[in-house]
């Protein structure tokens, strides 16, 4: 619910703070005092549209802020923002600048207008003589329908969901046919290509590096190799023959002294380490020798190697699992028409699955569409109209009409006048009227949904409901019996209501009252919240206007004493 409503600088308003509660909140005030001004901030915090003209005059900026108490719908829709909520509570801010620029806060974080008018459905609905025909459009009146019937729409969003996955994948592979086998041809020859190349191992295009600077140098390596040999084993001097005598002394000395046992170990390991490495280095130069053929083969290979990598990835391991993906994508098109022949059957059944929990759904809300039309007909004509009221529920059964919710136009025909045809709200109702036919459909439907039919009581909607002067045009016992309706509808729901009646004012669980006054020159609006021997005197104005008799105030306490 809305815990509370600030603004600063807007309009006539210099600084005013409403703290609503549960049940009926009231505004009550003179008329042209602003009543309506506070139900607009509320709606520029919903999303609504901000002009530069609600700047309080010699002022920089207007600022409307307020706190409603977080719903799981408008923190689904947080998270999906990116905004944090770190407490059970949400606080939207707005500031309009006078230049006409504006900025959007959501619990003290940047935001846009896009996110109020996304949070707008789960935390309050607005019925003010401009917005309630945009409020209420076939969304809301099927939302309406659901609501009282009890009508679970899950199994029709389910199968909708599984038909719209199939559809797609099934359009995906329809389209662009030409492309799609203009690829295959493209997919085919790179496949053919790398598998013709025959690579050998991730690291072919090292190994022949290595090999070429081998072969490129054989001349000089193989005189290296023998000049070390040479020094190592085959000379005079060899490091073999020095290290074989040195080590035949060395034996002798350990033979009478054995602490050159360990040092003669070392010279004999010394000794086979020079033995290994001059092998080595004559088995290097036995295979040493110039193959100008195979040099060339190399160079060619390495070449080749190199055009694969410069068209196919940056090393031979890029270039092999690009083959492979080639070669899926390949079979995968080849694939197409038993691909394409098993999706148009899923297609089929999920459409056939569609149809059936779809044709159920259409059948509940077309029976709780007859009980709704009945009941919210005698809630309406009891609000001073005289009226024929109708729910019409059209299945629209073309795929192209299929949706998450089902097929079905859900819309509310009224006709307030008698011999007239059945039209849709929009074209006969006028904004007093068309408050006063969503008073009566809310108090039906919470009284179905909190269990007064009988049937199972259902979970409460959380939004904040708003009715801006819904009582023009009625009095006397029409007046009574909107109060009461409201109360009823406070019951389920929090409500915010402007309202010129006494018998209205009077059902009130919180009442504000909305005054002008003039402080150092400056005409300003101011809210406060009244307790009893004050609305006593502001219903006893509202039944006798500015001057309070006697005989106003007896029938102002009697009016609350017995909307109690």
């Amino acid at each position: 619910m809305l815990l509370e409503l600030r603004a600063e600088n807007y309009a006539v308003i210099d600084r005013a703070v409403a703290t609503f509660g549960l049940g009926l909140n009231l505004l009550t005030g003179e008329t042209g005092a602003g009543k309506s001004i506070l139900i607009d901030a509320l709606a520029l915090l919903l999303g609504g549209k901000a002009s530069a003209d609600v700047v309080r005059h010699g002022e920089e900026k207007a600022v409307v802020s307020c706190v409603f108490e977080l719903t799981p719908g408008a923190a689904a829709v947080l998270e999906a923002n990116g905004i944090d909520s770190e407490s059970d509570h949400i606080l939207l801010r707005r500031e309009i600048i006078a230049n006409g620029k504006g900025r959007v806060f959501i619990n003290n974080q940047p935001a846009t207008v896009g996110v109020l008018r996304q949070l707008a459905p789960e935390l309050a609905l607005v019925h003010s003589q401009g917005e309630t025909l945009g409020s209420f459009d076939q969304a809301q009146q099927r939302s309406l329908l659901d609501r009282f019937g009890g009508s679970n729409s899950e199994a029709v969003a389910e199968a909708f969901a599984a038909w719209r996955t199939t559809i797609d994948k099934l359009t995906e592979l329809q389209s662009a046919e030409q492309d799609r086998l203009r690829m295959a041809d493209l997919w085919r020859f790179q496949s053919k290509e790398i598998a013709q190349a025959g690579l050998a191992a991730e690291d072919e295009d090292v190994q022949l590096e290595a090999e070429k600077r081998v072969l490129g140098n054989a001349e000089k390596l193989y005189t290296a190799a023998m000049s070390a040999h040479e020094l190592l084993y085959e000379s005079e001097g060899s490091a073999e023959g020095a290290l074989g005598a040195a080590l035949k002394h060395l034996d002798e000395l350990a033979r009478y002294d054995t602490r050159f046992q360990e040092p003669a170990q070392q010279l004999a390991a010394a000794k086979a380490i020079v033995e290994d490495v001059d092998a080595e280095v004559r088995d290097f130069a036995d295979n040493v020798h110039a193959a100008p053929g195979r040099l060339e083969e190399i160079e060619d290979r390495l070449a080749a190697l190199d055009r694969l990598k410069r068209k196919y990835g940056q090393t031979l391991k890029e270039v092999i699992a690009f083959g492979a993906e080639a070669e899926r994508q390949l079979a995968e098109v080849e694939n197409r028409d038993a691909l394409l022949v098993e999706l148009k059957a899923k297609e089929e059944q999920d459409a056939a699955a569609y149809r059936a929990v779809a044709a159920q759904l259409t059948a509940s809300r077309t029976e709780a569409a007859k009980r709704l039309e009945k009941q919210a007909e005698a809630q309406i004509n009891d609000l001073a109209m005289s009226t024929r009221f109708h729910v019409q529920v059209t299945a629209e059964k073309s795929p192209e009409s299929w949706t998450a919710h089902g097929w079905d136009k859900v819309e509310c025909l009224i006709a307030t006048n008698a011999g007239e045809p059945l039209k849709p709200l929009h074209e006969i109702a006028s904004g007093g009227e068309m408050s006063r036919v969503m008073l009566a459909l809310k108090v039906t439907v919470e009284e179905a949904a909190s269990g007064g039919t009988g049937r199972k009581k259902k979970t409460v909607l959380p939004r904040t409901l708003v009715f801006d002067e819904i009582d023009i045009g009625i009095g006397g016992r029409a007046a009574e019996a909107v109060g009461r309706k409201l109360k009823t509808l406070s019951k389920g729901q929090q409500v915010l209501c402007i309202t010129h009646l006494p018998q209205i004012a009077a059902f009130g669980d919180q009442h504000f009252l909305i005054e002008k006054t003039e402080k150092r020159g400056r005409t300003q609006t101011e809210v406060r919240r009244m307790e009893d021997p004050e609305r006593t005197q502001e219903i006893a104005r509202m039944l006798s206007g500015a001057k309070l008799t006697e005989t106003s105030l007896k029938h102002a306490a009697h009016l609350l004493e017995s909307s109690r």
